[in-house]
């Protein structure tokens, strides 16, 4: 008894204090801007993301304190629970807003796409830890590249092309992580560039009027190029210090859409101004840093492949997600991690760095 216990504790003050330090304040961050955006109540944003926090930022410690072994055993398991949830998404789905996207369980919805970018991340750190087939046979790395695919286009088909988007990133990181030769890549690069006549055919109307409202956001101000001009306001009229909480026009006025979502960064900006951006810039880059260190310190390729699966992940939707606000990237429906409301969001968020700590602690692993 007393040697699980001091076990336990050996591996509680091993998780690397400033991970779990920063997350608290991003989301507290989070809740307070959510509070403001609902003009000053807690209701119906942050009191639901605050509830999520308070279930899910225990069990990302609990993560941290798992077997490493366990988490490899039942990577592949976690990928195809994933994978079926997607596909019972694409035949019973709760729809919104033109997307089948959710399921629903009476007490509360599951966005199954959210759960898939972490169990790629697994899957992905899994076969290249076990196999170092890819250095010497051509056809070795068509099996993850196919398993990491399957998911990708059930998300885009939802449609939910943020969503694959940032998982596509999110593989190509792993494969240069674990060493898959550059040539593949060049390849890769050069097939997609060859095939963007198809995808653009592909593509909804909605995803091709977002990007050449991108190009050229004044051709329809008062239709698809309304958000990303009401957005630009926004973060324009904050200045240096912003109006103060609660005292956004452009928001609480309802000239920015979706100001708890997707352009909550330009409500931040317009509130608190460069500053409180800048605040926010901080926090995130101090949280990827710490990540990234994980990741390098890890001797397991396991442990490792999975913090830099993490971090790209989180990385993406921070860079996405304030370029396309900024109207440096076509509007994709990404959300700010631990900031925007999102349940399933905020919830896979804290799972994925639940894996990252466990990877700190299981670093001299050889998993």
């Amino acid at each position: 008894m007393d040697y699980n216990r001091e076990r336990f504790l050996k591996k509680l003050r091993n998780i690397p204090l400033i991970i779990p330090l920063l997350i608290i304040l991003l989301c507290v961050y989070g809740f307070v801007l959510l509070y403001s955006a609902a003009g000053g109540s807690f209701h119906p944003w942050a009191y639901k993301q605050i509830t999520v926090f308070c279930i899910f930022m225990p069990i990302s410690i609990l993560i941290a304190m798992m077997d490493l072994r366990l988490i490899y055993r039942f990577s592949y398991l976690f990928y195809i629970v994933t994978l079926l949830l997607l596909i019972i998404v694409e035949l019973t789905g709760k729809s919104a807003k033109g997307a089948t996207r959710w399921l629903d369980f009476g007490l509360f919805t599951v966005q199954p796409s959210e759960l898939v970018k972490i169990s790629v991340v697994l899957m992905l750190a899994k076969y290249f830890h076990e196999s170092d087939k890819y250095n010497t046979s051509e056809y070795a790395i068509i099996i993850p590249i196919i398993a990491a695919a399957i998911p990708i286009v059930l998300v885009i088909k939802e449609p939910d092309l943020g969503t694959g988007i940032i998982t596509i990133i999110v593989a190509a990181a792993i494969f240069f992580a674990a060493g898959v030769r550059m040539l593949y890549f060049i390849v890769g690069g050069f097939l997609t560039l060859s095939a963007m006549p198809i995808i653009w055919f592909m593509m909804h109307n909605y995803q091709r009027t977002r990007v050449l409202t991108f190009l050229d956001p004044a051709r329809d101000p008062l239709g698809a190029g309304y958000n990303i001009i009401q957005s630009k306001i926004a973060i324009g009229s904050g200045g240096l210090f912003g109006k103060g909480l609660l005292s956004g026009t452009q928001s609480h006025l309802n000239f920015l859409p979706e100001h708890q979502t997707d352009f909550i960064f330009s409500f931040l900006a317009e509130e608190l101004g460069f500053v409180g951006g800048m605040v926010l810039l901080i926090l995130y880059s101090l949280l990827i840093i710490s990540s990234l260190a994980v990741s390098i310190n890890c001797r397991s390729k396991f442990a490792k492949l999975i913090a830099v699966g993490i971090t790209t992940l989180f990385f993406a939707h921070v860079f996405i997600n304030i370029a396309m606000v900024m109207g440096l990237l076509p509007a994709v429906g990404v959300p700010l991690p631990l900031i925007s409301y999102g349940r399933t969001m905020l919830a896979s968020i804290l799972i994925g760095f639940g894996f990252v700590m466990n990877a700190a602690v299981n670093q001299r692993s050889n998993v």
